[in-house]
């Protein structure tokens, strides 16, 4: 799209004015763009990716941005006016509007869906309802007492909110107030808009430019000379100020801060300058990325390393796409930074994407070491208004380099060079809810490809699909088998605790091997990483005398006990329960916890371990912004002695003294009901297992408990033997049509009533199977869930081969037929979520 050619279309004489209106994104679920009219004083400066705000509806104000510019009006309703132009320069390039229409049409949703989620809250509008006493009102006799009450409050005001109302009100109920006191013209309601995005401010003060030159400064300290505590202040300034020496210092100031550090010294003798205008104070607008580490030279790769990077060099002169297979611990980061220098010495834009913010606490600050404040760091931690400067320093070129979690797809880069996606197999990159639901990967490799950018995908457990393209010759293909510094792999047991527990050596949930492994690492002083992929205490709880389980009201599914919080809790809906004292059901003191997560296992290990220094990482314990970086410190620090986390400590974590891995469960991870379930369990398990033993000193150990050693994908795994994995999983899915032979496209069915809700999935499927077969439409039939937030779920599963039918036509169909049940008087209420590409 080329806004300068756009934009000379509007061009108008003194004699002859064009209309222009603007075709609008509005991030609402609405299959279409809006078309406003621009005014007259606007046209100049409107540009297509700016931000507006347009009204919408009765009474809602609403950020949008230009998608094009023309001069045709709408053909079906009067255009209404553009409010106000927010952005000098757009703030969204062409590129991320091209990428936001292909996302609507690839992923079945609303253009505007996709915008919602794209852009950050920090640079959308919000609109607050205020109201304010109406001038021109002269009937206070059609007021009752509360009307009259209310509104002697408003006089007294400006304005004010709902919120503000409620408190000077009381008890009343202010809403149906103020729509009385609006039907009687008593009040005015407006929206007062505000922008989220919120500058970092600092106050700084300077000396007066009377006191600049060098002997105009010597006559004020003279002057001084009989108050010792302001010419102290005046001192200290000039200790971090050296103006004397040079003037022009002066024009920057300082941090006011650093003027008030003693308490009894300097905030009255400041005060009472900055009041006799000796010293100025004034407000700049300080980046929340400051510069905290000095870049140090550029990495040594190893010759292996080295290797890798130039056959990726290589490979990039012929494909556009290239897969790093590297085991765990061989370097890959090393190589990332190698390449990140040198597409960045190029004057070209590079994305890092990581699957989640518990990998980015430790890979950022090694990046930062050698990048320093040219990086930018976007995730979902960070607030508003830093991933607003995040975004407008893509913009303004303050940021080339940028790491950041999945959402970080939607950045504003124009100039890509390089994309990395590290750990490219990981489930995180898949977006659930809301829409878009993609793939961060899959999406990251289309920008790439509009912008000439390569890119570079990392695994140490390579998705199945993605080495499938790389064995086919689509993209090219780099291995790394060799650990960095030549650290062996680890030492890879199983345990059966089938027989522990008819033996009775079990000690809890630990095997009698795990138990001792422990002991003995904390006599050495290691560390040790314990896996447990289910948080909280137990699933749930049960009543021995008649069997009641704990059950979330709202879903099918067992409420999590969560012994910390005294709470049962639904990991689904998030309904919370206190924890009966007696079953609810008989009456019964017998109720026990049923099965173990990673609450459970911290306190059984603080139990055995009284002495040892334990931490759990899970969902639970990392709400906060910098929970992740504070466990990670501490654990790199050596502050913890053993680790208890979720998968979220399974990806990319490098620490030197982890010599033990401890995996707990693994039958459950394997004998998950869906055709990537083995995939999946091989890379969990050799993802965690690769945290240990990276020290070419000491080789780590990694014990496993199951309750069936002979399963072939547990062989595999201390074999690390990922391409008889591969061989495995693509000639089943070549059997029986699975990705990478075919796309998948969920389509779940839901509804309050399981009737109706069954009634619309029988329908659907019929429909599709009509026209498509009955080989490419499965279902309906009920999730492992079936029912959250007490809507009824049916799945149906679509499967279209890649090479035979026209997927784009498919789509269209399918929309087709779901537009015709959601339009159906008796289905009104049924809602069809569409997941294509879903995992």
């Amino acid at each position: 799209m080329n806004e300068t050619a756009t934009n000379t279309l509007f061009s108008y004489s003194t004699t002859e004015e064009i209309t222009v209106f603007a075709d609008l994104i509005l991030p609402i679920p609405v299959p279409r763009l809006f078309t406003y009219r621009v005014k007259r004083d606007m046209v100049e400066a409107i540009k297509v990716g700016a931000r507006v705000i347009v009204p919408f509806g009765k009474s809602r104000v609403i950020t949008a941005v230009v998608a094009k510019l023309h001069n045709q009006p709408p053909q079906n309703y009067q255009a209404r006016y553009v409010l106000e132009l927010l952005d000098e320069y757009p703030l969204v390039t062409g590129y991320q509007l091209q990428l936001f229409d292909w996302m609507s049409t690839y992923y079945m949703c609303c253009i505007g869906e996709v915008l919602n989620v794209a852009l950050p809250s920090g640079l959308k509008i919000t609109s607050q309802s205020k109201v304010q006493f109406n001038p021109d009102f002269d009937y206070p006799e059609l007021l009752n007492e509360q009307e009259s009450a209310l509104l002697e409050q408003l006089k007294k005001h400006p304005s004010l909110s709902y919120e503000e109302l409620g408190r000077l009100a009381g008890e009343v109920n202010v809403p149906t107030l103020i729509k009385s006191l609006v039907d009687k013209r008593a009040v005015i309601v407006f929206d007062e808009v505000k922008e989220k995005y919120v500058p970092k401010m600092v106050r700084k003060v300077k000396l007066h430019p009377n006191y600049e030159q060098p002997e105009q400064l010597l006559a004020l300290l003279q002057r001084l000379d009989k108050l010792p505590k302001q010419q102290e202040v005046v001192m200290r300034y000039l200790r971090h100020v050296p103006m004397q020496r040079n003037p022009a210092l002066n024009k920057n100031g300082l941090d006011k801060t650093i003027l008030n550090q003693d308490d009894e010294l300097s905030q009255s003798s400041l005060g009472t300058l900055i009041k006799n205008e000796v010293f100025l104070t004034f407000e700049v607008i300080q980046p929340r990325f400051a510069d905290t580490f000095s870049p140090q030279k550029e990495i040594k790769l190893t010759p292996a390393q080295q290797t890798a990077a130039d056959s990726i060099m290589a490979q990039f002169g012929e494909k556009g796409i290239v897969l790093f297979h590297g085991i765990t611990g061989s370097g890959k980061t090393e190589v990332y930074i190698d390449l990140v220098q040198k597409v960045l010495a190029s004057g070209s834009q590079v994305l890092y994407l990581l699957p989640e913010i518990a990998l980015t606490t430790q890979i950022v600050v090694r990046l930062q070491k050698v990048f320093g404040d040219k990086m930018g760091i976007y995730h979902s931690k960070f607030s508003d208004n830093e991933r607003v400067e995040v975004w407008k320093g893509i913009v303004s070129g303050q940021f080339q380099f940028v790491v950041g979690v999945r959402s970080a797809v939607f950045l504003p880069f124009d100039n890509l060079g390089l994309v990395i996606v590290d750990e490219e197999h990981e489930t995180s990159y898949k977006q659930h809810d809301p829409a878009p639901r993609y793939h961060a990967r899959d999406v990251a490799m289309m920008m790439a490809q509009w912008q000439q950018a390569k890119v570079l995908l990392g695994s140490a457990t390579p998705s199945i699909e993605t080495y499938y393209q790389a064995k086919q010759g689509r993209y090219g293909l780099v291995e790394l088998f060799q650990r960095y510094g030549d650290a062996n792999l680890p030492f890879i047991a199983l345990v059966d605790v089938k027989r522990e527990r008819k033996q009775k050596t079990m000690k809890n949930e630990f095997s009698s091997v795990l138990y001792e492994a422990l002991a003995d690492n904390l006599e050495r002083k290691q560390q040790s990483i314990l896996f447990q992929n289910r948080r909280g205490y137990s699933p749930y709880l049960q009543c021995e005398d008649c069997e009641w389980t704990s059950q979330c009201l709202n879903c099918a599914v067992s409420l999590t006990y969560h012994m910390r919080a005294a709470e049962l809790r639904c990991h689904y809906c998030g309904h919370k329960e206190t924890v009966p004292k007696v079953c609810p059901t008989c009456g019964s003191t017998k109720v026990k916890t049923v099965g173990y997560g990673t609450e459970k296992l911290e306190d059984q290990l603080q139990i055995m371990f009284p002495d040892a220094r334990i931490q759990r990482m899970d969902l639970d314990t990392t709400r906060a912004k910098n929970a992740y970086q504070q466990i990670i410190s501490e654990f790199e620090a050596g502050k913890v002695d053993i680790l208890v986390g979720t998968q979220m400590i399974t990806k990319g974590l490098d620490f030197d003294n982890v010599s033990l891995v401890g995996i707990f469960d693994a039958d459950r991870i394997i004998h998950f009901p869906e055709f990537r379930a083995t995939e999946r369990a091989f890379q969990m398990i050799t993802q965690v297992s690769g945290r240990a033993g990276r020290r070419a000193d000491r080789q780590g150990r990694v014990l496993i408990q199951t309750g069936n050693p002979t399963q072939p994908v547990l062989q595999k795994v201390i074999d690390n033997d990922y391409l008889g994995l591969y061989e495995d999983e693509i000639g089943e899915r070549r059997d029986f049509n699975y990705p990478p032979f075919s796309r998948l496209i969920k389509l779940t069915v839901r509804h309050t009533d399981q009737r109706i809700s069954k009634r619309a999935a029988d329908r659907l499927r019929a429909e599709l199977a009509e026209k498509l077969g009955d080989e490419r439409v499965l279902g309906p039939e009920e999730p492992l869930v079936e029912r959250i937030r007490n809507q009824f779920l049916y799945d149906i599963l679509v499967k279209l081969e890649k090479d035979k039918i026209n997927v784009k036509a498919v789509k269209t169909f399918i929309q087709e037929r779901i537009t015709d049940i959601l339009t159906d008087k008796g289905l009104r209420q049924v809602s069809i979520v569409i997941d294509v590409d879903c995992l």
